[in-house]
Order: C-alpha cells, then structure tokens, then sequence
C-alpha cells in the first residue's frame, strides 16, 4: 500500500468532527463548501482521519493517495463560486479504473505500480466534478470472484461483521462506504459486483444498463457487453446524481418518485429454480409489502427466461475472461512468471474454460445475449420492475470464497450464492439492490429491483419512495464512523 508522505498543510480536523460527518452523504458533505462553512481542503483531512481510524480494521483501500487529494481539494478551493455542485467531495476508486496518477493493478499481484497516465471518459466526468480522489479500493483478481480476498492483499472485511466477507468484486467500495469513509465510491458490475457488495454491506448498488454510462476502460467484446459501472453511495439521491453524470445522454438528476402506479413481478426462486432460503424470502416479501403499500401492484412471476441457460452462458464467458487475464499476463511476463504471478482461481478458471468451452458453448453465449434483450422487452411490457433477492443467502465468512479453493467448488459456491444477479449483466438491463433488510445476525440483505434497458431512472425513482418509507440512514454497521464516534 502507498502510503502519503506530505504533511497535510490543513490541520486534521478532531477525530470526532471528523467522524461526525463522515455520517453526512455527498449531497449534504458538498453543502457544507457551497454555504462556506468548510473548505475543500478541511473536508478532505476529515475523509483521511476517518480512514487513518477505520481502515485498518477493514482492509477497504488497495492504494491511498492522499496527496493527490489534498493537490486536488486545493484546486477545488481556488475554483471559487464557479465549481460544480459536488466539488470537494470525497471519492474513492476500484482498482480496476484507470486513474492519472495511481496505479491500476485489478487485484493482482501480476501488475506493477506504474501510475497511469490516461483516463478514459468516465473518469474524465467524475474529474470535471472536481470530487476529490483518495485512493484505490480492494478487489478480487481482475475481478473475477465475488468476495474481496486477493492474494495480493488487503483482504477485505464487512463492516458489519469483521469476520464476514464484504462481497466483490467492488468489496472495497461497499466497505468503505457502510464504514463511513467516503461518502461516494466507484463501483463496476460484471456479474453482480456491484449489486453483491451493495447488499453484504446495506449500501445503494445502481448496475446501469447496457450503454447506460459513457466509456470506463479499453475496449473488449466481452466486457463492453456485460460490464456496467457506476458510483456507490449510502443515498438513492447520490446514486441519482452519480448516474446523471456519467451518462452519455446527459439525462437530468432524477430527484423524485414516479408519477404512476408500477407493475411490479416478484420472483421468489432463483436462475437455479431452488427456493430462498426463508430470511430472503422474508425480506422480498416484505418489500413487495411495502411497495404495495405505496400504491404499486405486485403479483408473483416465474423467471421470463431459462435460468440454466443464462447461468450456462455466463459461467462461459466469465471463464472465457480468466483465459483473457491468463494469455495477456504471459505475453506480458511470460510462462514461468505467470504461474507464480496468477491466483490458482485465475489460472485454473482459464484452464477450465480451456477444456469445456469450445466454440459451441462461446456461440451458445452469444445466443444467449441476443435473445435476452427482446425477452426482456417483451415482460417489461406486462411489468414495469422485477423484484427479486440480491444474493442467495447472507454475506459468508471469509475463506468460503477464497481463490485458493479449487476451481469446481469454488465455480459452483460462486454460482449458487449469485444466483440472481448475472442475468441482468446478460440481458443488459438496469438493476439496483437497496438495504432493506437485515437477516437474525445482524447482517444485511439486499433487495434487487431490475427495469428494462434504459428505465434507470424509473428504478431511482422507486428508489427514493423506498428511502423514504423504510428509511436505512441511521442504520451502522459495528465498525463505523457511527460505532466508532460513541467509543
């Protein structure tokens, strides 16, 4: 981990102050500049106590760079009157986007600290915000499991419960954001890595459809199909504000709920067709519940396509992107280095793809991403959102997941915890998993509301209705800036 070096030339601020408004969300930490009652700088130094605090409990930064914060925070404070709205706000980034001036290393031990120089137009919008990046959160290897245990470290820690994964791949962000420690960090969702952390962690995970964001990375045929980024947040309206930022048809900030009554579908079981476990089928309920309540209709429906089939195509092209990791870590370092550079989860998955996904099963895959869309358009014209749980069962004790567990068991645990959220990434539609519920021990569950392509903002808004009605602001974890404050 790089650690600052430079005196902060702003004094740290009390780490109870600091603490206290680590509690505040983006909208509410930008007010404090915009009324002149803090400076970027100030706001900046709360973030790094608040991290010097927690982090190392939670293992949520990969990377810290508080001086280029503290470089970027004064930028911010010389703007003037003219900055945008969510100038100064603390930021946080996953490992895996490109950021000038921080390394890019995906989780692995097989990339150097050079730091990049080059942002595509993702991070150039979130730089034309002037938010005030920190530092790199943790990940799995390129992403490619969804628990947070890189062997090239940190491992990662739920918030809620130091012994419980935080989920992955975004596992950083959505412990970073549960602890307190920033009040926006970015998120990339492939087979639910968003969704999945967002849930573990009782925080707003918003996966955009398919072109819903403007380009994050380099382009792959793969990726640029299943992959969808996006801020994370405690808060449906920075979430909201997140999204209106990054997207390419400049849409405004939705800001409130819809003006209609929402047909909604509830499906109980998941892509397996097995049943929930009862805390899941309990926290859908009582969502379906509550959004009856505030005037929408909800009926039970069965999945609108073959479960089996879209796992099928998913564990195809997911293993297909370990083969991807595998051949460009030994064009880089070649073959002797890459054994030794790659997690055993990395390279076995690529040689598993190797033996059992042969040109039929990559065509199957593909089939399977052109018929999705005109399925799902077709159910969205019965039903408006499609309500379902996050995840299979609560957030599992670390070790459950990790990448040295060999390949078919981890393969199936993988795939039997996740069980919800692929088809969205699949499909190339909207999804949001919202902090609804908790199960007997205290540990969130996530509920996953999905919109056709493009009904991102029908999603935020039934989002905001769902805030305001089961409100989960005051909701902390164990170890947080809440927790933390009281000590």
């Amino acid at each position: 981990m790089s650690l600052s070096s430079t005196r902060a030339a702003t004094p740290a601020p009390r780490v109870a102050d600091a603490l206290a408004l680590g509690r505040l969300d983006a909208h509410d930490q930008a007010a404090l500049i915009a009324r002149g009652e803090l400076s970027a700088a100030e706001l900046t130094e709360a973030a790094i106590v608040r991290i010097q605090a927690l982090d190392p409990a939670l293992g949520a930064l990969s990377h810290q760079a508080f001086d280029l914060g503290r470089a970027r925070a004064a930028q911010v404070d010389a703007m003037g009157a003219e900055r945008p709205a969510m100038a100064g706000v603390p930021l946080l980034l996953k490992d895996s986007l490109a950021w000038p001036g921080m390394p890019t290393r995906g989780g692995s031990r097989s990339r150097n600290n050079v730091l990049a120089t080059h942002a595509h137009a993702f991070a150039q919008r979130l730089e034309a915000q002037a938010l005030v990046p920190l530092g790199k959160t943790a990940m799995p290897e390129f992403g490619l499991l969804p628990s947070t245990e890189p062997l090239l470290g940190p491992v990662t820690r739920n918030p809620w419960n130091l012994d419980r994964s935080p989920g992955g791949s975004s596992g950083g962000a959505g412990a970073a954001l549960a602890a307190g420690l920033v009040p926006l960090a970015h998120g990339s969702d492939g087979a639910g890595s968003i969704r999945i952390p967002a849930s573990c962690c009782g925080v707003v995970g918003l996966k955009p459809g398919r072109g819903g964001v403007v380009r994050v990375r380099e382009r792959h045929p793969i990726e640029d199909l299943i992959v969808s980024d996006s801020l994370m947040s405690r808060s449906v309206r920075d979430s909201a504000w997140a999204f209106a930022a990054t997207s390419p048809q400049g849409r405004p900030m939705v800001r409130q709920a819809p003006d209609r009554r929402l047909r909604i579908a509830l499906v109980e079981g998941n892509l397996h067709g097995q049943a929930a476990p009862a805390a899941l089928q309990d926290a859908t309920a009582q969502a379906a519940r509550l959004c009856e309540q505030l005037g929408h209709h909800v009926e039970l429906a069965p999945w609108p396509v073959d479960g089996a089939q879209v796992l099928r195509a998913m564990t195809t092209l997911w293993s297909h992107t370990a083969a991807d990791c595998v051949d460009l870590t030994v064009a880089a370092l070649g073959v002797e280095a890459t054994q030794g550079a790659l997690e055993p989860w990395t390279r076995d998955l690529a040689q598993w793809n190797r033996q059992h996904c042969g040109i039929a099963q990559l065509e199957h895959a593909y089939a399977q991403l052109a018929a999705l869309p005109p399925a799902f358009d077709a159910f969205h014209q019965r039903y408006d959102v499609l309500l379902t749980p996050t995840l299979h069962r609560a957030p599992p004790v670390l070790g459950e997941l990790s990448p040295e567990r060999p390949v078919e068991e981890l393969l199936a645990a993988f795939f039997e915890w996740c069980s919800y959220t692929p088809l969205q990434n699949l499909a190339g539609t909207a999804a949001i998993s919202l902090p609804l519920a908790h199960d007997d021990d205290g540990l969130p569950l996530g509920v996953q509301f999905a919109a056709n392509r493009g009904d991102e903002d029908l999603l935020l808004g039934l989002a905001y209705q769902l805030e305001a009605a089961a409100p989960w602001h005051d909701r902390w974890p164990m170890h947080s800036v809440a927790t933390l404050e009281t000590r």
